[in-house]
């Protein structure tokens, strides 16, 4: 299956003051989403942005916005993430006790329905329900924090994955998402990643648009 590859910043590591400039700088480097990760304090010990911000970064692009919900009962929140502007909407394993019903609750939205996976979680549980969604996300750090470094174990799960996903002919993005630079996303694209998130090491660059065509470099024929 070919694989469109998708270079996600992840405006977690933004400067919050200049959001509005931020989301212009990252569009004119040529991202093709926006990560858009959500933390309430209790599923990770953070908390971060919700859907006023979401919904005002609607209001300013033309770019998907990829919800991340690293948030406990995350069925409670999907529709008003969806109704603010989110296409994509990514709920954890770890956080959900029927996944195909949560993934049904998505997609009645109108928005693309994920999985996500933590570090330590076997993804057999979210392969189990794959054909019922449009991409797993998994991560490559702990969620909770931005600036972490990248856990190379991931990839072997991303393999995993992508092993299953083609063999059952089912074409899911594989999104990975902690620790993605220009000097490690070629690895996760080899692995089977497609979609990749990026925050510090985008956000933390000087040049948004020198950063991300550099990373496009590095996959380029993969």
């Amino acid at each position: 299956m070919n694989r469109v590859f998708k270079i996600a910043p992840s405006i977690l590591s933004a400067d919050f003051a200049r959001l509005g400039e931020e989301i212009r700088r990252i569009e004119k480097a040529g991202a093709d989403l926006i990560h858009f990760d959500v933390m309430d304090g209790h599923f990770v010990p953070n908390i971060s942005i919700g859907i006023p911000v979401l919904k005002s970064i609607r209001a300013i692009t033309r770019l998907p916005l990829d919800a991340h919900l690293m948030i406990s009962q995350p069925e409670r929140y999907v529709a008003a993430f969806a109704e603010a502007g989110a296409d994509s909407i990514s709920v954890h394993t770890e956080a959900c006790h029927d996944l195909s019903a949560i993934a049904a609750q998505i997609r009645k939205t109108g928005a693309r329905a994920s999985i996500a996976i933590n570090p330590e979680t076997d993804p057999d549980r979210v392969l189990a329900c794959a054909g019922e969604l449009d991409m797993i996300l998994v991560m490559s750090v702990h969620p909770g924090f931005a600036g972490q470094g990248f856990i190379s174990d991931s990839l072997d799960k991303i393999r995993a994955i992508r092993r299953d996903l083609e063999r059952r002919k089912l074409d899911l993005d594989v999104e990975i998402d902690g620790g993605i630079k220009a000097d490690n996303i070629a690895d996760a694209a080899e692995a089977g990643a497609n979609v990749f998130v990026s925050g510090s090491g985008i956000f933390g660059h000087p040049d948004y648009l020198e950063i991300v065509c550099r990373m496009r470099d590095q996959i380029a024929g993969i």
